[in-house]
């Protein structure tokens, strides 16, 4: 790990856009996750910005891109291959994982898409779970979009700003991720039901003579 490590860090331009846009797409649509966590290439991306080695800007639309594309290919991979994938040694061995993240998907339908973008064991495997549901792509999309902006501009803007202490960051910041991905849930959740009272409270005023 360190070696790649150092070595994505003496990339310059678009040989480092180009690895880690690799790594983040292929989390997803590969089941690399397993091995290499695409947050761990994001967060090394925004520690390549902080050095000059890549514009901030541009490596953040790379990490957004790979992680919306990858989730929609790891999308069209579980909808196509289906139980088969399930099926394979790899994922048998996490079978208890695996059915507690179907379970998820089934009680929170596009919310567990976009709070499985912050969890590592997730990112990697609940496109394809979405795809083997029969989950509709549009909804997939929107919620997959919505999860790939909030974690991809967040993991690299965290690089960014740590620098040369990226090591300790990549360690606790899938926690740190999970948590800010709950508290947008909540905030948007009580804007939601804060709005939908008040357009009920509206509709029954205009009604009344």
């Amino acid at each position: 790990m360190n070696r790649l490590t150092d070595w994505l860090l003496g990339l310059h331009g678009l040989a480092v856009y180009g690895l880690v846009g690799l790594l983040v797409f292929a989390e997803d649509a590969l089941f690399v996750g397993f091995v290499l966590p695409g947050e761990t290439a994001a967060v090394l991306g925004g520690v390549a910005a902080s050095q000059s080695h890549a514009s901030l800007p541009v490596m953040i639309v790379v990490v957004v891109s790979a992680a919306i594309v990858g989730d929609s290919v790891g999308y069209e991979v579980g909808r196509h291959l289906g139980p088969r994938i399930l099926r394979t040694r790899l994922l048998k061995r996490r079978s208890d994982r695996i059915n507690a993240a179907r379970e998820q998907l089934a009680r929170r339908g596009g919310a567990a898409v976009f709070l499985g973008r912050f969890v590592a064991f997730l990112r990697a495997t609940m496109p394809a779970l979405a795809g083997t549901a029969g989950m509709r792509y549009p909804k997939f999309l929107a919620f997959n979009a919505a999860g790939g902006l909030v974690w991809g501009t967040g993991v690299v803007l965290v690089g960014y700003l740590a620098g040369n202490s990226y090591a300790t960051v990549e360690k606790t910041f899938g926690r740190a991720t999970a948590l800010i991905a709950v508290t947008f849930i909540v905030i948007a959740y009580a804007t939601w039901r804060i709005r939908r009272r008040a357009a009920r409270r509206t509709d029954t005023s205009s009604r009344q003579p």
